[in-house]
């Protein structure tokens, strides 16, 4: 292991809920809670205000509910969250070439391999500097632990939560780890913390005195060995550099499942768009479409089609994805869809528009009548024709025209709340319209820091 604590763990702090606070001015110092707001949602993440009332990531969102009534609730926005992420990893990169994302608000940095610290004065100074940085560019917080090992990191900005910064000296390390709980260390969950619990072991220190023979019996030589060293402090394992995305995929999960297969239809083609649309943000296209769909009884099926060459063309996904569907008998009903592009590549293929175009020669040729009822005719006839239901959720963002910029407070019964302000503004009036005002329309999230 290293001398000096040269690896730096970043942890934005609440980082969903605290951009949705420095977005909002009026939910700025109240209890904020952002995640799937239908029976079957969780919480994605919560304010420190809303945490004093029990409320905590991964809990279903009615039990949140119940514990803070008075909470703002809100829709994930990822693509706003994902602008934040990018900024922040950009000032984490300026440090070293070696960043290992683990999500959009957590990141392993080397600072010895970008020469940004080479002892413990050096490396608080680069861990100080970057929270000073974050603040700055994004008006937003994290916490820095600086450790010799990625665990002790990990452990150190979990203790500089929130907004602070904590280094573990080389040398104290099994004194800091020795009363912790075993589900400090990097892979003891639930079934392995039972497995040691079972065996009369609870705290760090208690495996690190049980001896390497004892643990490799309770969990077995692989498992065994590697926590038994983890006990003693030693984790070797390097930061490494931000791997390439495989795949780019969309999903939703349904609040009462879907038996009507013209709506299945519809979710699925909705899917498509948005999953093109965040393949077109990162620049890339692909050469496989997956379908996947969890069906009423929990059973969950994937179907895929290889193209011949990789696409962002949203008539091309739109098609293989209505193709894939068709293989999928959703009859008992459908709790989940998904739609997603695999076989990655920053380039599309010149002649797809020939592959579009021979399918579609290939469907007008086909003899139709042949294989579709007059009823499947007519749905689908209806589904095109239909005109499209705007959905409005809560915490998105919203422009009228005479009012200007806002957010979505809350729909229902025809009606949307929107409150107007921006995050420079003061706390805003709040207006009720119609859910389809023809002034109102689905907005872009502004930046938390205006330019220059």
């Amino acid at each position: 292991m290293r001398t000096a604590p040269t690896i730096l763990h970043l942890d934005m702090d609440a980082f969903f809920a605290s951009a949705e606070q420095a977005a909002k001015p009026s939910l700025r110092g109240k209890a904020v809670i952002v995640g799937g707001l239908g029976p079957r949602g969780v919480v994605a993440t919560c304010s420190y205000e809303a945490r004093v009332f029990g409320v905590h990531s991964a809990m279903p969102m009615a039990q949140a509910r119940r514990l803070a009534p008075n909470a703002a609730y809100l829709v994930p926005r990822f693509g706003f969250y994902r602008e934040i992420s990018e900024q922040v990893m950009g000032l984490l990169r300026e440090l070293s070439p070696l960043v290992e994302p683990l999500s959009l608000d957590e990141a392993f940095v080397d600072l010895e391999a970008g020469g940004a610290a080479w002892d413990e004065a050096s490396a608080r100074l680069a861990g100080a500097k970057l929270r000073a940085d974050i603040r700055v560019v994004t008006g937003l917080t994290g916490s820095v632990g600086l450790a010799a090992s990625k665990m002790l990191a990990k452990i150190a900005s979990e203790q500089a939560k929130p907004d602070g910064l904590v280094v573990i000296e080389p040398g104290t390390e099994r004194e800091l780890l020795a009363p912790m709980s075993v589900r400090i260390l990097p892979g003891v969950g639930p079934a392995t913390g039972d497995h040691l619990r079972r065996g009369g072991i609870t705290t760090v220190g208690e495996i690190a005195e049980a001896g390497e023979d004892e643990v490799v019996r309770l969990l077995g030589k692989a498992h065994g060995i590697a926590l038994y060293a983890m006990a003693l402090a030693h984790d070797e394992r390097p930061v490494v550099a931000e791997r390439d995305t495989k795949s780019v995929s969309v999903e939703d999960t349904y609040d009462v499942d879907i038996h009507d297969r013209v709506r299945v239809r519809m979710e699925v083609q909705r899917l498509a768009d948005r999953c093109v649309r965040r393949l077109r943000g990162a620049h890339l296209s692909g050469r496989t479409i997956v379908l996947k769909v969890r069906r009423y009884d929990f059973s969950t099926l994937t179907r895929s089609e290889t193209l011949r060459g990789p696409t962002d063309d949203l008539s091309v996904v739109r098609e293989a994805a209505a193709r894939l569907l068709e293989s999928v008998d959703t009859t008992g009903g459908v709790r989940l869809l998904g739609v997603g592009v695999s076989g990655l590549a920053d380039y599309t293929q010149e002649d797809l528009f020939a592959q579009v175009q021979a399918q579609a020669e290939a469907r007008a040729h086909a003899d139709e009548p042949e294989h579709r009822t007059q009823d499947e005719a007519k749905e689908s006839a209806e589904e095109q024709e239909a005109p499209a239901v705007r959905r409005w959720s809560a915490g998105h963002d919203v422009w009228h025209a005479e009012f200007g910029h806002g957010w979505v407070q809350g729909s229902g019964i025809g009606r949307v709340t929107v409150r107007f302000e921006t995050p420079d503004s003061e706390p805003g009036r709040v207006r009720t319209f119609r859910v389809d005002d023809p002034e109102l329309e689905p907005a872009d999230p502004l930046p938390l820091r205006s330019a220059g």
